[in-house]
Order: C-alpha cells, then sequence, then structure tokens
C-alpha cells in the first residue's frame, strides 16, 4: 500500500516550489500565456488548498468536493447525502452560489480557519436566500465559504458543493475549480441529458491526468433508460482509460425536481456506503489520500516544465520588444549626430537669423531660433524612432499587452520634455561663455551672451558657419576659442544622448513595468529539481 510523504524536508520543498510557482508572472499576450495562467492557477490552488495542508494534516477529515455542470442536482445531491437541508437547490441559474461545506461537529475545528482554502471568508449563518445573504454580506463580490456541521454525517468526512463549472459567471466557474482543487475525493457529477457534454468530460480527463481518487454519478437518470444510459456512460468512461472509476447511478424521482426535497435515502445509499467506507476503514482512507496526494506530486513532473516554458517564452518575447525599442533609437541618435555634423539645425529661420547678425539679429534670437530648431531635430528624431518601434512590434503579439498600448509618448509631451532640455543645454552654454569671458585678460570683454551664439553656430551650423569660429577666435583668443568649442561640443553631445536615452527609456518604461524577468524559468526547473531529489 502507498503511504504518504510527511518529511519536514519534503514539506519545505513543496514550499519552496509553490513560492516559485506563484512567482511566476505570464503578462504579455501570446498563444500560451492564458493557458499557463491558467495552469499556474490551477497549480496554486492544488497546493495551497490541498497538497501542503494535507501533508502538514494527515489525519484531518477526508474533503469530497461535489462538482459538475449547471443542474446537475449537485445540491439536491449533497442534501439527500447528509439526510437534511444544508444547500440551496432552486430553480435559478447559477443554482449554487455560495459554497457549503458540511461536516460532523467535531470536525467543524478541521475547517472553521484557514488550513484549506484559506482565500474564502468563512460564514455560520444558516442558509438565507439571495437577497438576506446579500444584505448580511454587504459586498456581493467576497468569496465566502459557508460552513454548516451535522450529526448525521460520519466524523472524518466532509462534503462541499461546489459552484457550477461551466456557469455564466466567471468568479463561479474559477471558484468551482479552486474547490475541486481541494478534494481529496473528486465527486463528478453529470445527468442523463448531459454526460456526453464536454464540460465534465474537461474535468474527468484532469482528474485522470492528476491520478488522483475520482468518482462519478450519473444523475436523473430515467427508469425507462437507466440501462442503456449507464451502458453508454460505461463505454464513454472506458474509451477515455476511466472505466475502473467508481461510478453511480440515481434515478429521475419526483424529489429531484428543483427545490422540491430530499432523495430518498436508497437512491444515494450505494454512494454514501462507499463514501463512509473510505473514511472509516484505515487502508481505504489511507489509499485515498495517498493516491490524490502522490497524483499531484507526480504531476508536477510535466506542469512545472510547462510553466517554465512559458515563462522563457515570455522573456523572450520581452527581449525581442526592448531590442527592436533600443535599435531604433541607437539608429536615431547616431543619425542625429550625423545630422548635427553636417549642420542641419542651421537652417531656414535659424539660417536666417545668423546670415542677420549682428546688425539685424540679436545673441538672443539667435540662440532662440538655434534652440528651436535643435529641438525640432531632437523630436523629429524621437519621432521616427517610435513610428520604427510600432511598425515592428505590430508583428509581434507581445506587443498587444494593454499595459504597452497606454504608454506616455504622445508627441506634445515628447516635445515639451525636449524642449526642456534644448534650453537647459542653451543655459549651461551662455554658463561656459561667462566663464571664458571673465578669464580674459582685456579691459573689455565680449558680451558672454554673444559669445554664446557664435559658439553654438560654430557647433551647429556645419560648413555654413565656417566664419563662426574665425568671430570666435577674435573674441576670445585662439586657445580660448578651442578650449571653450570643445567644452561646449561634449556639452552638446550629453544632452543630445540624454535626450534620446530619456525617451528610450520612457518607451521601455511599461514593458520594465511588466517585470518580465529571465529568473522564473530557471528557477522553476531547479524547485523541481529538489522536489525531485527529496522525493
Amino acid at each position: 500500500m502507498v503511504t504518504l510523504d510527511v518529511r519536514p524536508q519534503l514539506l519545505d520543498t513543496l514550499s519552496a516550489l509553490r513560492d516559485r510557482v506563484a512567482a511566476a508572472r505570464f503578462p504579455l499576450p501570446l498563444a500560451g500565456a492564458p493557458r499557463a495562467r491558467a495552469n499556474r492557477d490551477e497549480l496554486l490552488a492544488q497546493l495551497d488548498d490541498y497538497l501542503l495542508p494535507r501533508l502538514r494534516h494527515p489525519e484531518a477529515p477526508l474533503l469530497a468536493v461535489i462538482g459538475g455542470s449547471t443542474g446537475a442536482g449537485k445540491s439536491t445531491l449533497v442534501n439527500s447525502l447528509v439526510g437534511r437541508r444544508v444547500s440551496e437547490a432552486g430553480v435559478l441559474r447559477p443554482t449554487t452560489r455560495t459554497p457549503v461545506l458540511v461536516c460532523h461537529p467535531e470536525d467543524h475545528h478541521w475547517f472553521s480557519d484557514l488550513r484549506v482554502l484559506p482565500g474564502l471568508t468563512r460564514v455560520w449563518a444558516p442558509r438565507q436566500d439571495p437577497v438576506d445573504d446579500f444584505l448580511s454580506h454587504g459586498d456581493p463580490t467576497e468569496r465566502v465559504l459557508r460552513v454548516e456541521s451535522v450529526e448525521s454525517l460520519p466524523r472524518g468526512l466532509a462534503l462541499l458543493d461546489a459552484p457550477d463549472v461551466d456557469s455564466l459567471i466567471a468568479e463561479n466557474r474559477a471558484l468551482a475549480a479552486e474547490l475541486v482543487c481541494a478534494a481529496d475525493i473528486w465527486v463528478m457529477v453529470t445527468t442523463a441529458a448531459r454526460y456526453a457534454d464536454a464540460v465534465p468530460w474537461h474535468l474527468l480527463r484532469t482528474a485522470k491526468e492528476y491520478d488522483v481518487t475520482l468518482v462519478t454519478v450519473l444523475d436523473r437518470v430515467p427508469h425507462q433508460v437507466v440501462s442503456e444510459v449507464s451502458r453508454q456512460y460505461g463505454a464513454l468512461l472506458t474509451k477515455a482509460g476511466l472505466g475502473d472509476v467508481p461510478r453511480f447511478t440515481v434515478p429521475e424521482l419526483p424529489e429531484s425536481a428543483w427545490g422540491a426535497g430530499l432523495l430518498p435515502a436508497t437512491a444515494v445509499a450505494a454512494l454514501r456506503g462507499w463514501l463512509v467506507q473510505h473514511v472509516q476503514d484505515p487502508a481505504a482512507r489511507q489509499q485515498v489520500v495517498a493516491r490524490t496526494a502522490h497524483g499531484v506530486l507526480d504531476s508536477l513532473r510535466s506542469r512545472m516544465p510547462e510553466l517554465a516554458g512559458a515563462a522563457a517564452a515570455q522573456y523572450a518575447a520581452a527581449l525581442r520588444l526592448t531590442s527592436t525599442v533600443e535599435a531604433a533609437y541607437d539608429a536615431e541618435r547616431a543619425r542625429v549626430r550625423g545630422r548635427l555634423g553636417a549642420g542641419a539645425v542651421l537652417a531656414g529661420d535659424a539660417l536666417k537669423r545668423w546670415r542677420a547678425f549682428p546688425l539685424d539679429c540679436t545673441a538672443g534670437e539667435l540662440l532662440d531660433a538655434l534652440v528651436e530648431s535643435l529641438a525640432a531635430l531632437l523630436l523629429c528624431s524621437v519621432t521616427a524612432a517610435d513610428e520604427r518601434v510600432d511598425e515592428a512590434w505590430r508583428a509581434e503579439p507581445a506587443a498587444g499587452a494593454p499595459a504597452l498600448a497606454h504608454r506616455d509618448a504622445s508627441l506634445e509631451s515628447a516635445e515639451h520634455r525636449i524642449g526642456i532640455a534644448v534650453r537647459r543645454w542653451r543655459r549651461e552654454l551662455e554658463e561656459y561663455a561667462e566663464e571664458e569671458t571673465r578669464e580674459l585678460d582685456r579691459t573689455v570683454s565680449p558680451d558672454a551672451e554673444v559669445v554664446a551664439a557664435v559658439v553654438a553656430t560654430a557647433l551647429l551650423g556645419g560648413k555654413r558657419a565656417r566664419n563662426a569660429g574665425e568671430g570666435l577666435a577674435g573674441r576670445l583668443g585662439a586657445h580660448g576659442a578651442l578650449r571653450l568649442r570643445d567644452r561646449a561640443g561634449r556639452l552638446l553631445m550629453e544632452h543630445v544622448d540624454r535626450v534620446m536615452h530619456t525617451e528610450r527609456e520612457r518607451r521601455l518604461a511599461p514593458l520594465d513595468a511588466l517585470d518580465v524577468r529571465p529568473d522564473p524559468q530557471a528557477e522553476l526547473i531547479a524547485a523541481l529539481s529538489v522536489l525531485q531529489k527529496e522525493r
């Protein structure tokens, strides 16, 4: 007989693995991302709600979760197994809104704390109608688990009536899947009319994949077709490799109608007897617990590499997006430097001002024109880089992440930031010019603003501003002119590079905020490797 391994070392290893799974993120909309997120959430639910609690407390009662499709009769089945109405079975869809856990009074303490299903708030109030339930709990979005205790249920067994796995409400579907993951025993309920539907078979295949302890109930079977429907259902189970799964049939009775009452004890006697036997027989109980626990542990061999692969795909996509931005901005940065060397800034109004300087244009007006022209060149380059990025990202599915669509990269905001940066360059350039003019050993020193305008023209004008260099030397001397030109040139390149770097980082900021890192892939594989060695 397989036994349950509850060594502290295994628990520590599993806890570390659980943290690695919780840390994995799949924010980029790649083809496999929805499946990866669902797998991560399902795995977390099984670790948090079942495996870790079970290994820490192997003596805790068995939890059998009653799951299935809308209208399968789950609540009526739970009520009938208990012997009184503890779960609401109504005509509204979805019929089960708040999950109900039923246990013996002496087992109540096992479920009143957060040992299992820690994400659900415990409620012990009597069953209420939906309006009263809303008024009493206030927040309709709060995840609640109602715990009932009854003497008629044997000690060591708890039943949990889950929401519909095919509920129209997405939160109910997710909660139903989470509850099933918390079970020692999966009791899958379907009906004579819906036993071939896709939803119950998805759960059955999942149970087979994880090798959990599974029971199926074919509910509401008309007595005229009970043999035929049971035979066909059995054939489907056998074809799916589930022929050895315990199967129970519950006939359609007047009590099966919505809210009509409890089924006769004889209708659920076989299922109740199976559950009680597996609770009271130590060997059977050990087999149930060990099989489900080992099934989850064994499933990690395939589930963890799948998560690691999805994490690697996320990082590879993030790298592609990042490289596209960096390449576009690096290319535009090189183009800006080339345009500056060619004198592209000294054009249009700036060129007119230079030709009119100093007779019909002041130094301040010339600097204003040069600053405006330089800002326009930088804005043009940033816009071109963004257009290259947009074009490349259109071919990247990962670029469809909502966070990347709401970037702060509008033309107006970029123009504002670049304008501030260029005006800051002008102020620093004027400070350099003042320093040089103060050092001159002359009775009358040249005007610092004039010197700044001339050196700016020399730096930004290319061949069109050859005489600017001569004018600068005439005002400062050869050594002073060379020194100022070198300092001002370095200052210009620093500001240009800073502008391009700032705009590139702003473009990358939404992607960086998603925090797609290379670590999760290695961490998930390492955690699995440590677990396998520990086992």
